[in-house]
């Protein structure tokens, strides 16, 4: 099993509604709304080092859009305008003098009433960075990765809303991961409630075969914004995107595979259920995104310059 990259989750300060507070004092209550019923929304974002030797954040304003899109689905009023937001972000990075991090928003509910329906309780948003590599590993992005089928469904997009990037959605993406570590995958593929493929735990999927490249619909997973990126490099080298919905022995015989996501990058797929995909090896496609996508993170790509919101 390819190791993940360790995440030290470390910085000198951290935005906490509306102050950069040092790293230590950026604490809440134990009897914090979110900390028991999982209502809160976040996002992940990416700042990498470009070429000229700034730093940009990439697709910040998709992110901070999509925040507070989350939001505005979970009925969270966020007590901040958009701009404070996208700016606190480029100040978390700054001041904790970092070149390349994650960065980690969240909003969620503190404390005061408890039960399911506190509607009162203060709306609280914090910004985190911290530096972190490859999510599933730097051999998993050279050579790929094992998944596993998971027991675990992916929700109705009428039980829980998944285009609301919520934090007790992940409770599935966990249960599922932890099932295919525990048989010694690297990360899981979910299924949605049909059967079909949806995602991996924190991950959309692509499949290529005979030259077409297939996506399942964003029905029952995230609209990733990773994703949104390699669809659109894949259509401007003249290659056929195709949104639909597919079973997953479609995937056991794929030419190549690969998932994406703001943690994972490009990361091609080697194997599922103990299945070779092609040559076990990246093809040729997932090289040509790859390649694309890693200059576009660092200011290479000119098409691709308006997805950088430069610190």
């Amino acid at each position: 099993m390819a190791e993940k990259a360790a995440s030290k989750v470390r910085s000198d300060k951290i935005w906490l509604d509306g102050q950069m507070v040092p790293f230590e004092q950026a604490q809440v209550h134990v009897l914090t709304h979110s900390l028991h019923y999982g209502y809160g929304v976040f996002e992940g974002m990416r700042c990498y080092q470009t070429e000229d030797g700034h730093s940009a954040i990439f697709r910040a304003r998709e992110h901070i859009r999509r925040l507070f899109e989350s939001a505005h689905i979970l009925e969270i009023a966020i007590p901040f305008p958009f701009e404070e937001i996208l700016k606190a972000c480029a100040d978390t990075v700054r001041v904790n003098g970092f070149k390349e991090c994650y960065i980690r928003p969240i909003v969620f509910l503190g404390e005061g009433e408890m039960g399911v329906a506190a509607h009162h309780n203060k709306v609280r948003v914090s910004i985190a960075a911290w530096q972190w590599g490859a999510y599933l590993g730097e051999e998993g992005i050279k050579r790929g990765v094992r998944l596993k089928t998971s027991s675990f469904v992916r929700f109705h997009h009428n039980s829980l809303m998944p285009h609301a990037k919520a934090t007790g959605h992940y409770i599935n993406s966990v249960l599922a991961v932890h099932e295919a570590q525990r048989s010694g995958y690297d990360e899981a593929m979910i299924l949605d409630v049909d059967g079909f493929v949806a995602e991996g735990s924190g991950e959309n999927l692509f499949v290529i075969r005979d030259g077409v490249v297939t996506t399942p619909p964003s029905t029952s997973s995230l609209m990733g914004i990773t994703r949104d990126c390699v669809i659109t490099i894949l259509r401007d080298q003249g290659v056929s995107v195709v949104e639909q919905r597919f079973p997953r022995d479609l995937v056991y015989i794929a030419d190549e595979v690969f998932m994406t996501g703001t943690a994972a990058e490009v990361t091609p797929v080697r194997e599922v259920d103990d299945r070779r995909i092609g040559h076990e090896s990246p093809g040729p496609v997932t090289r040509k995104v790859q390649e694309i996508f890693t200059a576009a993170l660092h200011g290479r790509e000119p098409r691709y310059q308006h997805w950088l919101y430069h610190v």
